[in-house]
């Protein structure tokens, strides 16, 4: 029997339990939050902030444009990571998250050395997000092309971010994977299903409200994620025309996903990850997640 052959077999067996346990996934999810309101905090990322001014300047406009944290990017150098994380906090916007990404060294990819990039670049993450203050770095956990097939993603992915947990563990900084347009963990009850086989405290869920909206239902994610989430992205997709728009302008259910968050008890941050634009594009989209956050179910 051939390598792919049996990595085929081994994933269907893991789609089949995946299958068996949606309903009870389910229902977990949403017991787990009852009876704990969620507590929903604004955030921006950091290239969303004017490119000309000082990172004190940025981090004061953040705050008085009506943002509460910032997500920024990994940093080599840990002292000026230390130094910037110290002048969010002073100006009330703590860096929270750091986003790594990992589209350009994937963990799944079957080259070693491509892999020890994707490692080496993630070990740096959680050292900076350390330093920053952050408690979360997001990572993009695999991605299926045509030389990477769905079930040599998922072995091979989760073999490699076992390497890592150590260091989170050490670091005391979660990792996030990100449901993107990767051609992987394309449905929530299998994202939940990937996340829960870590067992570990220090693999989560960052959940993206727009990227599922092309073949799926934001609050379906969040319902079935639930407690898993460490950390939600804010963006809005329109389906017809297929283009990204601003907050409360594509098809996000943004009532029910509200409702959602309430019923999973999320406690944490929600990041715009928009355009960059100057103080009255800022203050506005953090009206609109305020808009969000005061909703009622429809």
């Amino acid at each position: 029997m051939s390598k792919t052959t049996a990595g085929r077999r081994e994933f269907l067996k893991i789609a089949a339990a995946v299958t068996a346990g949606v309903g009870a996934m389910s229902k977990s999810a949403r017991a787990q939050g009852r009876g704990r309101k969620a507590k929903l905090l604004k955030a921006c990322q950091y290239r969303m902030l004017p490119k000309d001014l000082t990172d004190a300047e940025k981090f004061a406009l953040a705050r008085k444009c009506g943002f509460e944290g910032v997500e920024h990017s990994p940093m080599q150098d840990l002292s000026a990571a230390k130094e910037l994380g110290s002048l969010a906090r002073q100006a009330g916007v703590p860096i929270h998250s750091i986003s790594y990404g990992g589209w350009g060294a994937p963990l799944s990819d079957p080259k070693p050395d491509v892999v020890e990039k994707g490692l080496a670049g993630m070990e740096t993450a959680l050292r900076s997000a350390r330093a920053q203050g952050a408690e979360v770095v997001l990572l993009v956990p695999a991605v299926v092309n045509e030389t990477v097939g769905y079930g040599e993603a998922y072995e091979r992915s989760q073999k490699n971010i076992r390497k890592l947990l150590p260091l989170a563990r050490e670091q005391r900084v979660i990792i996030a994977v990100e449901n993107v347009w990767n051609k992987f963990l394309l449905s929530p009850v299998e994202f939940a299903r990937y996340v829960d086989e870590f067992e570990s405290p220090w693999l989560k869920a960052y959940i993206d409200v727009g990227n599922m909206i092309l073949f799926g239902y934001a609050q379906d994610w969040v319902r079935t994620i639930g407690r898993r989430i460490a950390r939600i992205h804010l963006k809005d997709f329109r389906r017809k025309g297929y283009q990204w728009t601003n907050l409360l302008e594509g098809d996000v259910n943004w009532p029910q996903v509200r409702q959602a968050l309430d019923e999973v008890g999320y406690q944490g941050y929600m990041t715009t990850e928009l355009r960059n634009g100057d103080e009255a594009y800022l203050t506005d989209l953090a009206q609109r997640i305020d808009k969000i956050i005061a909703m009622k179910p429809a």
